[in-house]
């Protein structure tokens, strides 16, 4: 959360017509402090709308982050 303004401030006014001006645009960012991006883009179509199984929603236990828990959480299977 603290990198975002300084990605969005690389990014002001840029016309975004490819991934590569995107990646090369968000791989130049960094703070004072040090921090900076690593930046990988996966090429793979994710379908939308699609239900996961009650077997799923049974055997795998959803761990949502304490900062942002609407928009994070991980899946983690439940030991038998």
């Amino acid at each position: 959360h603290r990198l975002f303004p300084h990605v969005t401030r690389a990014c002001q006014g840029v016309v975004f017509q490819t991934t590569e001006i995107v990646k090369k645009l968000i791989e130049k960012t960094s703070t004072t402090t040090g921090l900076q991006v690593t930046v990988d883009i996966l090429h793979k179509f994710y379908r939308t709308g699609r239900e996961c199984t009650d077997d799923f929603k049974r055997n795998m236990k959803i761990r949502f982050d304490e900062f942002l828990p609407q928009w994070n959480y991980r899946t983690a299977p439940v030991p038998t």
